[in-house]
């Protein structure tokens, strides 16, 4: 065991001392000592709850004859964050938090780690370390919100989100704003919808990483404190079994995690962490990988906001595995792979039922012949774009318009508060990449406002930055390469014609190819003004296309 180093030996006395100092006993000192990355913290709702979930995953811990020793790392809300500068630190966390933890892993040579996290950067994060780590590791989330109701329907952040457009619009009150603003949040867990947070939970499922049932067990129920418990037990046996994290988080389980992505129509924003979390693992996963995995497998939920079901209505109907068994009887799973469960996929999902074809729907009467996300490519994005296909109506699959031109969030949100935002238009967002940003923010604030005033079926919106996973309407993020890094969405200009068709997955700048040309010959990239940490990141990140990773090498 990795701890023998700090803990057994004469020239081991000091380190023994301090351990002491905690209250360690001989016999403590004798077992394997677990790791508990914890990132609990009171401005998070999805995290507030994280010390119950942590103390049961220590009670599991010591059942299974292991020492728990916790620690904490960072994490932010990407909703209180979202459109404002705050939303520049949200991306750039993640790399925070995976350094963190490797630190401490390291720094005290754990045997093992359970990482605990709830929402959008902290589960990627954390997943980062672990496979950077390669030693054993389970995660465990916080748990999904449940949805608040509304005047008798399920509502969730998003709606929120959508409200403030249509009060902007004249179409509801500013009681009605506050009522929906009131009942939306009904408690902690991650929000109630399949946004980023909840795409990345059951996805840990998906891959092995974490045990069954942690995608979708709602945050207040005991069934998540059980989990935990079972989180904590589990991991002394996969010490005492020598399986590290990269025995499980293979490229089948990566390709496996897309499928599932796919079949929920889950949030963008996972293309960029699914292919940072392959890059520790040294697993290459690329643009394409998910584009091949999405035209095969079909969409068989539609879950918020792309439809009316939440994730407690997924856990209802049997959770991730119910969706894994769907889409292996296609061959859609590699089922013969690891999980930390110590069962093969193929054991794990034999068990599973369907027990709601409202919010599942079987592999042979799908709601779409292809998956949820769809990557674009074309003289706007020439190294690729993705959108959410699953939360675009089909009319809007073949969409051609005048562009706007932003080089911000706040000014394209401005614009389109302020009524200048026309039907046909298409809004252009640049310099929000990874490096132009810095940080790639979420355009959540953005599309809400477009949806609440009525205007996503009309207007197309086009950004270098990303999307919250709540976005729905024609939005696409990710266009690669950036503004910063003089991509084609630099020299956009208004009045320039953009077309936008999902039918062939291309999106283009409909202006030759020596007009574009020449404009990048003359184009001089604006300076990022940014210091601190910010300033390091812009300097360090690379594009989306790779996941927004940092470079590596001199």
């Amino acid at each position: 065991m990795r701890s023998r180093i700090v803990v057994e030996g004469v020239e081991r006395a000091p380190h023994r001392s301090l351990f002491r100092a905690l209250g360690l006993t001989d016999e403590e000192l004798g077992k394997p000592i677990i790791g508990v990355a914890n990132s609990w913290n009171e401005v998070i709702p999805g995290h507030k709850h994280l010390r119950e979930i942590a103390e049961a995953v220590k009670t599991g811990v010591r059942m299974a004859g292991g020492v728990p020793l916790e620690f904490n790392t960072i994490g932010l809300c990407d909703g209180i964050a979202m459109g404002h500068t705050g939303m520049k630190y949200s991306l750039p966390s993640r790399e925070v938090i995976a350094d963190s933890i490797e630190i401490m892993v390291n720094a005290y040579q754990f045997d093992g780690v359970i990482l605990i996290g709830s929402c959008d950067k902290i589960i990627p994060g954390m997943l980062m370390a672990a496979a950077r780590l390669d030693i054993p590791a389970i995660f465990i989330s916080g748990g999904p919100m449940l949805a608040g109701r509304y005047r008798g329907r399920d509502i969730d952040l998003h709606d929120v989100f959508e409200a403030v457009g249509a009060f902007k619009a004249g179409r509801i009150g500013y009681d009605e704003l506050k009522a929906i603003e009131e009942a939306a949040c009904p408690g902690v867990g991650s929000c109630a919808g399949m946004f980023t947070a909840n795409t990345l939970n059951v996805l840990t499922e998906a891959l092995g990483i974490s045990l069954p049932g942690n995608g979708t067990a709602p945050a207040v129920s005991a069934e998540r404190i059980r989990l935990a418990k079972e989180t904590g037990m589990k991991i002394v046996e996969l010490i005492m079994h020598g399986v590290a994290s990269r025995a499980i988080l293979t490229r089948e389980a990566f390709l496996d995690a897309i499928a599932v992505d796919m079949a929920l129509g889950g949030s963008t924003n996972t293309v960029l962490h699914l292919m940072a979390i392959a890059a520790e693992a040294g697993v290459n996963l690329t643009l394409d990988d998910f584009e091949e995995v999405s035209r095969k497998t079909p969409t068989l939920c539609k879950l918020s906001p792309a439809g009316p079901h939440h994730v407690q209505d997924l856990h209802e109907a049997g959770g991730v595995l119910a969706v894994m068994k769907e889409l292996s009887k296609r061959g859609l799973i590699h089922e013969d792979r690891k999980t930390v469960a110590l069962k093969s996929v193929r054991e794990i999902i034999s068990r599973a039922e369907n027990y709601r074809l409202d919010v599942i729907r079987p592999i042979d009467n799908p709601w779409h012949a292809r998956g949820g996300i769809m990557v674009l490519k074309g003289s706007l994005a020439p190294l690729g774009a993705v959108i959410k296909i699953s939360a675009v109506p089909e009319n809007l699959y073949v969409f051609e318009g005048v562009a706007k031109v932003f080089d911000s969030e706040e000014e394209a949100v401005a614009s389109i508060s302020s009524g200048r935002i026309e039907k046909g238009d298409v809004v252009v967002i640049r310099y929000e990449g990874p490096k132009g940003g810095p940080g790639m923010r979420e355009m959540l604030t953005a599309t809400a406002i477009l949806v609440g005033m009525g205007l996503d079926r009309d207007v197309a919106l086009v950004t270098d930055g990303r999307f919250s996973g709540a976005t729905r309407g024609l939005a696409v993020g990710h266009v690669s390469p950036e503004a910063a890094e003089g991509g084609p969405i630099a020299v956009v200009e208004n009045g320039d014609r953009i077309r936008i068709d999902l039918k062939m997955g291309r999106i283009d700048l409909l202006e030759s190819q020596d007009v574009i040309s020449e404009r990048l010959r003359r184009y001089r990239p604006r300076e990022v003004e940014c210091k601190g940490y910010l300033a390091r990141y812009s300097k360090l990140v690379t594009s989306a296309y790779t996941g927004a990773v940092f470079a590596t090498g001199p």
